[in-house]
C-alpha cells in the first residue's frame, strides 16, 4: 500500500445565503463559502484543508445566515468572485479531473444552478453528476439506516466529533472529509472510477 499512488478526492462543502422566511425580492440563495479538504484514499488521510469565501452579487448575508454560520456580510464583501472561486478549484485543486463528494446533493446542484445563472463553466466535470459521490447515501447504505442524517448525526453514529464550527464550509468539509475515511475503513466507499451515486 506504501508504493501505490496516491488516490485523491475533494471532499466539498458550501454555505450559501440564507434566511429565516423567503429571500427578499430579487435575491437568490447564492454560494459564500467553499470549504475542501482533499483526502487521499490510498494513504486513508485527510491531506489538506482549503476555505475560499466567496462575494455574493444577487444577495446578501442575512443576520439569520451569520448566525448560523459565522459569516458576515463584510466577510464575504472581501471574497472573490464566484467565477474566480470556480478557478481556484479548476486550477488549485484540479476539480475537473478529482472525482469528489459532498454531504447530499444540495452542493451539486447549487454549483450547477449558480454556473448555469451565471454563465461560469461548471468547475466539475460534466455532466454533473460525473465524478460525483453522495456521502449522504453511502453513510446510510453503510450504517443500515432507514433515512439519511445530517452531517453532524452521522458524525455521532461513527462515534466521532465534530470538529470546529457547524454550517462552516472549511469545517463541514473536514469533518465530511473524516466520514469518508471511516467509510472506506469499512469497505463501503466506491471504488475509484466507480459509478458515483446519486
Amino acid at each position: 500500500m506504501d508504493n501505490d499512488p496516491p488516490v485523491l478526492l475533494n471532499v466539498v462543502d458550501v454555505e450559501a445565503t440564507c434566511w429565516e422566511g423567503q429571500p427578499p425580492p430579487g435575491a437568490v440563495s447564492e454560494i459564500i463559502e467553499i470549504g475542501l479538504t482533499v483526502v487521499d484514499l490510498t494513504a486513508r488521510r485527510r491531506v489538506s484543508r482549503h476555505g475560499v469565501l466567496v462575494r455574493p452579487a444577487r444577495s446578501e448575508v442575512s443576520p439569520f445566515c451569520t448566525e448560523l454560520t459565522g459569516l458576515t456580510p463584510e466577510r464575504v464583501a472581501a471574497g472573490v468572485s464566484f467565477a474566480e472561486a470556480c478557478r481556484i478549484l479548476t486550477d488549485a485543486h484540479d476539480a475537473r479531473l478529482r472525482p469528489w463528494a459532498s454531504w447530499g446533493d444540495y452542493d451539486r446542484r447549487q454549483f450547477d444552478r449558480q454556473c448555469r445563472a451565471t454563465g461560469t463553466a461548471f468547475p466539475f466535470g460534466r455532466p454533473a453528476e460525473r465524478g460525483h459521490t453522495n456521502a449522504k447515501a453511502v453513510f446510510t447504505e453503510a450504517y443500515g439506516l432507514g433515512r439519511r442524517p445530517g452531517m453532524a448525526d452521522a458524525l455521532r453514529i461513527a462515534g466521532r466529533p465534530l470538529e470546529g464550527r457547524h454550517h462552516r464550509g472549511e469545517d463541514d468539509a473536514w469533518n465530511i472529509a473524516g466520514l469518508v475515511l471511516d467509510l472506506a475503513g469499512r469497505g463501503a466507499w466506491p471504488a475509484a472510477g466507480a459509478e458515483a451515486r446519486a
